[in-house]
């Protein structure tokens, strides 16, 4: 029809999507909760009160989030390149271990200075595991989920061989002394703001790095690169970029963000290092990178929405006798239809191209001769 020229059919866009996998895990959970015979208003209200309420609460919303959106942005970037960084969880514990060491050694040192020290040592240590898997990568072509999972499990033994030699929490062996909050990074410049909160200088890192990650990204040809391997590395390598230092680089950045997100929790948030426990921070990033589209700015706002659910979900059993575990549910729907986004995209599509029909068959649509088509 000569009218369709002049016509522009509406595709989904990657936020519609996205917003769609959100009101799909809600509704399961609202759902879930109904068959259990809870009011689903209720939980979801108690949920934002848990996690938003007062100045204290929106401050422990904001540090949940400061993780989340760092490794979110470790598995987004590598997502870009092709490559899926799984070992979040591994590159957060060396970060963290190496940095704790210097808050529990380096109390002599004037505290802006020991605060770069401890950032760029956390994010040394997790750029060099990030490192490993793509040198791997790279060298002998091992996938890098595989050795990204196996130098998770590498950096937790790792790390519980190095805690009771350097700093073991004499009191209980199974943990790491705890970070004196005059060596962390808690301030009182936050906590005027958002008291008895655990806010710290990691959100001011994590925006950064947001901001850092976009520039890359869509400002320089790095990020070009980088793009251009994710999309075809045959084709990029024909076109002269070299695919495996690009790959070294992108797991060794991947490490870098995800080593600097446990600088914010092992020495902001948490302040202590269990020698058996992994962070689930590190598998959750990859949840929020997958609703943030692997976008900086989507993750940002993936990872703030993850942090109200699990910040909040404290509040549903005590408050509505509710099981605090309805909130995992969400997330765990929210990632299933965010990892099947190809049905809400076909699903939006179909229906804008029925909407589009519809104004071309039912509107005097001038065509490109200037005629009129019905």
């Amino acid at each position: 029809m000569a009218g369709k020229t002049l016509l522009k059919e509406r595709k989904a866009g990657n936020l519609l999507v996205s917003l769609s996998a959100v009101v799909a895990g809600i509704l399961a959970g609202c759902l879930l909760l109904i068959v259990i015979g809870k009011n689903p208003v209720d939980a979801m209200t108690k949920i934002a009160q848990g996690a938003l309420s007062d100045s204290r609460r929106i401050g422990n919303t904001i540090a949940v989030a400061t993780q989340l959106i760092l490794v979110g942005l470790s598995v987004a970037f590598a997502y870009k390149s092709g490559l899926f960084n799984i070992g979040g969880s591994g590159q957060m514990l060396v970060g963290g271990v190496v940095a704790s060491i210097w808050a529990y050694y380096g109390q002599d040192i004037p505290r802006p200075l020991y605060l770069v020290i401890i950032i760029l040592s956390g994010a040394v240590a997790g750029g060099i595991w990030g490192f490993i898997s793509g040198f791997l990568k790279a060298r002998f072509n091992v996938h890098e989920v595989v050795s990204s999972i196996m130098l998770n499990w590498t950096a937790l033994w790792v790390i519980y061989e190095i805690i009771p030699a350097f700093i073991v929490d004499p009191k209980v062996p199974s943990k790491s002394a705890a970070v004196p909050a005059a060596q962390s990074l808690r301030t009182p410049v936050l906590q005027q703001f958002f008291p008895r909160s655990y806010i710290n200088w990691g959100i001011v890192i994590a925006i950064a790095a947001v901001v850092i990650i976009a520039f890359i990204l869509n400002k320089t040809t790095l990020g070009y690169q980088l793009k251009a391997v994710g999309s075809n590395r045959f084709c990029a390598e024909y076109a002269g970029i070299k695919v495996n230092r690009n790959i070294i680089i992108t797991m060794t950045i991947a490490g870098v963000l995800a080593g600097l997100a446990g600088v914010t929790y092992y020495c902001g948030y948490s302040n202590i290092i269990y020698r058996n426990q992994m962070p689930n921070e590190g598998f959750d990033g990859v949840a929020v990178a997958l609703l943030g589209n692997c976008n900086p700015v989507g993750v940002f706002f993936a990872a703030l929405f993850f942090s109200i659910l699990k910040a909040g979900k404290g509040s549903l059993g005590a408050g509505a006798g509710i099981p605090p575990e309805i909130a995992d549910t969400v997330i765990a729907v929210i990632i299933y239809f965010t990892a099947t986004a190809v049905l809400f995209r076909n699903l939006w599509n179909g229906l804008f191209h029925r909407i589009y029909e519809k104004r071309v068959a039912g509107a005097n649509v001038k065509g490109p001769d200037g005629s009129l088509s019905d």
